[in-house]
């Protein structure tokens, strides 16, 4: 039973993780931090473990649909590259801050984090005139248009770098932040900005991942009961997200948010 529960919740965070470009983490830690609380058998998911299981799961989340996103030519890697300088060494910082957080706090500390998340998605987007492009510019065919976007190195760094620490605090793989940011603050179409998410969150994972076991924070007996169902979420939800319109994605985004920040801010403050 509880196999088949972690396997049907490792599937359904994957593919809306990857489907929106969040790695799964906003989806798979808040799950577990509510089945922890009513459910003997998820006794064993402290903030540390969930953790622990997310940025492992999260690995095979990114890759399947890291692979699927390139293959449709919709990853800018050179982007991705370069958020990932300040990423990694916050993903770092991230995990070992972790053993600081307490069970209580977890779950409200979290729901906040993510409620900012959803605001971030009602901030106008600020179109860039091609005039006005500074720094990194990029350019980026996708589906017969052209896009043009630009960003400066050290803003991309500082963000990252941010981004990372709360991937490794919080297993939620960064994703979450990156793809507003990249959306609301450098111009980048929303299709090109989850999967160079993805990308991102992969390498983000593996990080985190060893900075995690190195602390014993991984149960190993619950991680194998999820990588399945993250391996086929991944798939689907990249071969859904070529589907739908970039403002759709947006919305289910968005949905997605407010409700996991209103079930978190609440047991948090029941607790």
């Amino acid at each position: 039973m509880v196999f088949a529960v972690s396997l049907l919740i490792g599937l359904l965070a994957a593919a809306l993780g990857s489907l929106v470009g969040l790695g799964g983490g906003i989806i798979l830690v808040p799950l577990l931090l509510i089945l922890s609380s009513f459910w003997d058998k998820f006794s064993w998911a402290t903030p540390q473990t969930i953790v622990g299981v997310s940025v492992i799961v999260m690995i095979f989340t990114a890759l399947s649909s890291t692979l699927t996103y390139m293959k449709s030519g919709r990853v800018d890697y050179k982007s991705g590259l370069i958020f990932l300088a300040g990423g990694v060494p916050g993903a770092i910082l991230g995990s070992f801050l972790n053993r600081f957080v307490s069970g209580d706090g977890f779950s409200l500390y979290f729901g906040i984090l993510v409620l900012i998340v959803f605001f971030m998605f009602f901030v106008k987007r600020k179109e860039q005139e091609k005039t006005n492009l500074k720094g990194i510019i990029v350019t980026k065919e996708l589906d017969g248009n052209t896009y043009t976007y630009s960003f400066r190195f050290l803003a991309a760094f500082l963000l990252s770098l941010f981004v990372g620490l709360l991937s490794g605090m919080f297993g939620i793989g960064g994703g979450s932040f990156m793809v507003p940011a990249m959306i609301l603050l450098f111009g980048f179409p929303a299709h090109v900005a989850v999967a160079t998410s993805m990308f991102m969150v992969f390498f983000l994972s593996i990080v985190s991942t060893i900075t995690h076991i190195s602390l014993g924070h991984v149960e190993w007996v619950y991680v194998f009961a999820f990588i399945p169902g993250a391996i086929l979420g991944g798939i689907i939800g990249a071969k859904i997200n070529q589907l739908l319109k970039g403002n759709t994605v947006v919305w289910i985004l968005r949905i997605m948010l407010i409700l996991v920040a209103i079930r978190l801010i609440w047991d948090g403050l029941s607790s």
